[in-house]
Parts: structure tokens; sequence; C-alpha cells
């Protein structure tokens, strides 16, 4: 046999056994019926895998449902890892009343008591699956679905990675965070989000943790959430090979380190989770005003989530020097007073919320940044405030 007819061959052969056989092939995806521990039915997608491998949970944003994960499930079973999808209660093809049908006081509670039970749900059975390796799993999140999948991870130590498309978390999850600072993550935020402050809120939460392998993707164009993976086509492989290396036992590190991002406003909003953060927070923002009196010390926008993180956690008396913190930074801006008003009528201070209400809409007649609709909505929620009747006399 010749030199060049057995290097044919023996190339043949090395190509037939790369190809797939039927048993390598991925199985197809599984739709489920799952229900949770009070009796409501989930429905979920199951993408498996061929041979044992990690699990990732993927949590779809709110005004969304789980189908929008399955381009980036496929690519993740297709690298070995399964991935498991689901809907909500009240969304997709799971039972539950829509948010939009629920009171503010119900969708908090939802929030806080109802998914996260559905996500453990949805986790024993990605875990329990024999193609799973549980000692190796991740968690997924765009938007409302980035708080549940941190918070997963605090409750599962075998949840190793994290996927964290435009939003942050909440309290306990940015002390999870803080707590496990080599912790594993993958960010992904546009700056043309219409979640104002989410840029600065993840480039805070991306602050906790000093892993080198940890990748922060910002895009000046994108969108909310998975909106991003239609303009930026390669995020999804982008993902699925940061995944896949995060997850193996022995992680590449980049040569070059990612740079810290928002080093100065990070930690000044560090110092607000503090206890008695907001009045120290509150003293050092008047020092450094004097000292730097054009120094942006922190944004608008990302103050203002606090403050309303604050009050929907109860913290009442947080959101209203947080608010006010804002008032002080920003005594410009309409938004701000109507934002302090809202904490106010949380606190039943009536005549400081009439009062705020009032000085929104003061500001309104000359400001000229917002979106029309925007500012109907803000002179809308003053002239509801202005009604209120006044505070008794004590």
């Amino acid at each position: 046999m010749s030199h060049l007819r057995f290097l044919s061959i023996q190339s043949f052969l090395f190509a037939a056994l790369a190809l797939p056989t039927p048993a390598q092939q991925l199985p197809a995806p599984r739709i489920l019926d799952l229900t949770s521990p009070d009796g409501t039915h989930l429905k979920a997608t199951f993408f498996a895998v061929a041979k044992p491998g990690p699990g990732v949970l993927l949590l779809h944003q709110c005004n969304r449902q789980r189908k929008v994960w399955d381009d980036l499930a496929q690519k993740f079973a297709a690298s070995g890892i399964n991935v498991l999808t689901f809907d909500f209660r009240g969304f997709g093809e799971s039972a539950g009343t829509p948010l939009d049908k629920l009171t503010d006081n119900q969708i908090q509670e939802v929030f806080d008591k109802k998914f996260p039970i559905d996500v453990d749900t949805a986790y024993t059975y990605l875990a329990s699956q024999p193609s799973v390796t549980s000692s190796s799993m991740a968690a997924g999140g765009a938007s409302c679905g980035v708080n549940q999948a941190v918070l997963l991870a605090s409750r599962h130590p075998e949840v190793k990675a994290l996927i964290l498309l435009s939003e942050g978390t909440t309290s306990p999850g940015r002390q999870f965070l803080r707590n496990h600072p080599i912790f594993p993550l993958f960010a992904a935020v546009a700056d043309d989000d219409p979640d104002l402050g989410v840029v600065e809120f993840m480039e805070w939460i991306y602050s906790f943790s000093t892993n080198p392998i940890n990748k922060f993707e910002h895009f000046p164009k994108g969108g909310h959430g998975v909106e991003m993976f239609d303009l930026h086509k390669d995020l999804s492989a982008d993902i699925v090979t940061w995944l896949s290396n995060a997850l193996s036992a022995h992680p590449i590190v980049p040569a070059v380190r990612a740079p810290v991002l928002a080093e100065h406003q990070n930690q000044f909003l560090d110092l607000l989770d503090q206890p008695g953060g907001p009045a120290k927070a509150a003293q050092l923002f008047a020092e450094a005003r004097q000292r730097y009196p054009k120094e942006v010390i922190f944004t608008e926008p990302i103050m203002n989530r606090l403050g309303y993180d604050s009050l929907r956690a109860g913290d009442i008396k947080s959101a209203i020097a947080l608010f006010q913190l804002n008032v002080s930074a920003y005594p410009d801006s309409p938004n701000v007073y109507d934002s302090l008003g809202d904490a106010y009528l949380a606190d039943g201070q009536t005549d400081l919320v009439r009062q705020n209400a009032q000085k929104t809409l003061d500001l309104l007649a000359t400001y000229t940044k917002y979106p029309e609709d925007y500012a109907k909505g803000l002179r809308e929620s003053a002239q509801k405030k202005l009604a209120l009747p006044a505070s008794p006399p004590h």
C-alpha cells in the first residue's frame, strides 16, 4: 500500500469516527409539567445532553416567557451542558394570575415568596436528571430573572457560576455575592436599555467578584435582556464558551484581567448596604460636594432604584434617606421629588407628600429633558398626590 493511500484511508477513518453516531445524537427537547409545592402547575422544557454533564437553569425576564432561551439552550446542550427553562407562574404556559392582574403588593409577594419556590422546583428537577452532574450547576437570568438566579445560588452551593443579563440583585443577593468574592460571573448590558440605571447597577454587582475569569460585555446598543441576542449574534456563543470554561475542573484564566468598572461610585454604593449606611453616605456626600462641587458621585437613576428597593422591602426610613440624598444631588430633577413623595406617602406623612408633589409640578413646567410620555406620567402622579387630604393637626 502506498504511503499516500494509507494516509487517505487513515484520514477517512478519523473523519468517520468524528461523525456523530445515532447514540451520540442529542435527545429532542422534552416538554414537561412541573408542580410547585403550593400546587401551581409550571410548564418547562428540558434540553438534555448525550452523556452526563453540568446543568444550567435559565430564568426568563418578566415581559417574556421560557421560549426566548431556546436558541441558547440548544447551543448549551450541543456543548455538553444540560438546560432547563420554565415559565414563571402567570407567564407563558404556566398556571397563575398574570402580573398585570395583580396589585403592587401581590406582585411583590409573587417575587419574594412564589417565584423562589417555583425556581427551586425547577432546579430540583434539573439536578435529579440522569444526564446531569448535580455537583456542577449554574444559573442564568435576564431582567427579573437575575435576582432569582442569584438567590438560587445562595440557597444551593452546587451552583458554581452565574449568567446575568440586564439587571442587578436585591440586598440579600448582594450580600451573598460579597460573601463569595470569587464567584464566577458573566454579565451583559446595553447603554440603550430603557431600564434606567441598570448599567451602573450591573457594574456595581460585577465588582463584588474578583474571579479572573469573569466577563462583562457592555454594548452601546442592544436593548433589554434577551433582546441583546438579536443585535449581537456572538453573545450566545460567548456565554456558552464562558460557562463551559467556568464549570470545567481547571478553568483557563485570561492573560489580561478585566478592568475594574466604576470603582469610585461602587465604593459609595457599598456604603449604603452597611448598617446605618444611608446616614453615613449622606454625610460623605455632603463633605465630597464641598471639596468637589462638580463631581458625579452617583447617578440619579441608580439611587432612585435603590430607594424603591428599600421601599419594596418595607424599609421606609432608608428609602426616605436615599431619596433625600438624590434630591441633594439632583435638585433640578422633577423625578427625585416625586420619588421622595412616594416614600413619604408610605410613611403617612401627607403634608410632605403634597410639598414634594408641588415641587415636581413646578419643575416640570420648565423641564424639557423628559420624553413626553414620561413627563405626563410624573405630572399625573404629582396631581394625584396633591389631591390627598392634608394631614390632621396633632
